[in-house]
């Protein structure tokens, strides 16, 4: 398995990538303050370490981003984990809708 081009301490398997939830307003832009109970799940994240996907040849295949990249992934997708005290998510390669240019 490649090396994911980051200095974080774990690499995600081929296809998988790990990110870390960019924090959500607590303010509506209508200037209205959300309880913790209402906000949702971030959808905007910062990739801290990435593996893509292989081909059926056993090479890598184009990656889709890069570490440090601003994704936007879905809704539901990828598992939560905390690594050191600190909240990440662990995605799909498909689990990405787009990439900031």
């Amino acid at each position: 398995m490649g090396k994911a081009s980051s200095k974080f301490a774990y690499t995600p398997a081929p296809g998988r990538l790990i990110v870390k939830s960019l924090e959500q307003s607590e303010r509506t832009d209508s200037g209205l303050y959300l309880p913790e109970t209402a906000k949702e799940r971030p959808q905007l994240a910062e990739v801290v370490a990435y593996v893509p996907s292989r081909g059926e040849d056993g090479k890598p295949n184009e990656a889709l981003t890069t570490v440090g990249a601003t994704i936007f992934h879905s809704k539901y997708g990828g598992t939560e984990v905390k690594i050191d005290g600190a909240d990440f998510l662990i995605l799909r390669e498909d689990d990405i809708l787009a990439v900031k240019n």
